[in-house]
């Protein structure tokens, strides 16, 4: 069993509440220089900055699991982590197809930069995307794990968008593998014995990165290793 120094929840400058430095290269390096060896990057409802982060990492050497972090009608956010480039970007796809069509106001929200594996702004996205798609938390998970990735609940504890704030509780229905918890918040009526437990940054800016104090482990060195046991029922 592998196991990985790890920062599965960080934000590039695809997301307008990330800081516009959070680019593809900026953030690999950091998180390399940081001794990290495994990233997930996850973008609020939207995929388009991932080939750059996935070219920028597999220069560098690092693992990468392509993400997204979705935001439900019940206004909770689900990590989406994928093993493979082309699954992330697909679940990318249906993801926005479900995000109501408000336009982006940078002067409020901030940009929303689509760049290149050099970091050279290509697009400006144009729908806003810190908002809640039509999908339902069992809808957005079941489209996740059939598409090829593993559904995790994001900051489980915190006071917004979170199951426990927003719902009071995990979903009875197909059951969540792997939960993210703030490590500096409370957390109380659930068995975290039941679930693969991650905790990670939520970075928006390159020192938000996380320190290699929290760790993954893998059945072998590669992206579809870690999500193997990730979807693992424990």
């Amino acid at each position: 069993m592998e196991k990985f120094a790890a920062d599965l929840h960080i934000h590039s400058c695809l997301s307008p509440c990330a800081g516009s430095d959070m680019t593809p290269n900026n953030i690999v390096n950091m998180a390399a220089l940081k001794g990290l060896e495994l990233i997930a990057v996850c973008d609020h409802n939207c995929a388009r900055n991932l080939p750059a982060v996935q070219a920028a990492a597999d220069a560098r050497g690092l693992l990468l699991l392509p993400g997204l972090e979705v935001e439900t009608r019940e206004e909770v956010h689900m990590l989406a982590l994928f093993a493979a480039l082309s699954s992330a970007m697909a679940f990318g796809e249906w993801v926005y197809a479900h995000l109501p069509p408000l336009p982006n106001r940078p002067d409020l929200f901030g940009e929303q930069l689509v760049l290149d594996e050099n970091d050279d702004p290509i697009a400006a996205e144009p729908r806003l995307l810190i908002q809640s798609t039509a999908l339902s938390i069992d809808e957005a998970a079941a489209a996740c794990r059939r598409m090829g990735g593993v559904p995790v609940p994001a900051h489980i504890n915190r006071t917004s968008n979170s199951l426990l704030a927003n719902l009071g509780f995990i979903p009875p229905g197909p059951a969540f593998t792997a939960l993210e918890v703030s490590a500096n918040l409370p957390i109380s009526g659930v068995n975290l014995s039941r679930y693969h437990v991650l905790c990670n940054s939520d970075a928006h800016t390159l020192g938000d990165i996380s320190e290699p104090i929290h760790f993954v482990p893998a059945y072998e060195r590669s992206a579809a290793g870690v999500l193997a046991y990730l979807a693992e029922k424990k």
